[in-house]
């Protein structure tokens, strides 16, 4: 079984785009990982003591993490196939039918 992917998404506020990161990134993950994930959502706002700890510089901020290796996504998340190689998620080929 794959191991679990572990998300955490900062955000600054409730924004028009800090939703828009969130409902993208959701899209992604269920799509993409298919329930195999935690995501959570941490508003620095909120928990500015979180942000400092891991030296968020901007918002939204995605650190993958687990699996290892940790990785970070900066920006709006609009991108997919940035966010999907972030996450060392690589498109899958066409399928050709030969199933």
């Amino acid at each position: 079984m794959k191991e679990k992917y572990q998300l955490k998404l900062y955000i600054t506020g409730k924004t028009a785009r800090t939703e828009t990161a969130v409902n993208m990134l959701r899209r992604i993950c269920e799509e993409d990982l298919q329930g195999q994930y935690l995501l959570t959502v941490i508003d620095i706002l909120e928990h500015p003591q979180l942000a400092e700890d891991e030296r968020i510089l901007a918002t939204p901020t995605l650190i993958k993490v687990l699996p290892q290796p940790l990785r970070r996504i900066i920006g709006d998340l609009s991108d997919r196939e940035k966010v999907l190689l972030g996450l060392d998620l690589h498109p899958f080929p066409p399928t050709t039918g030969d199933s």
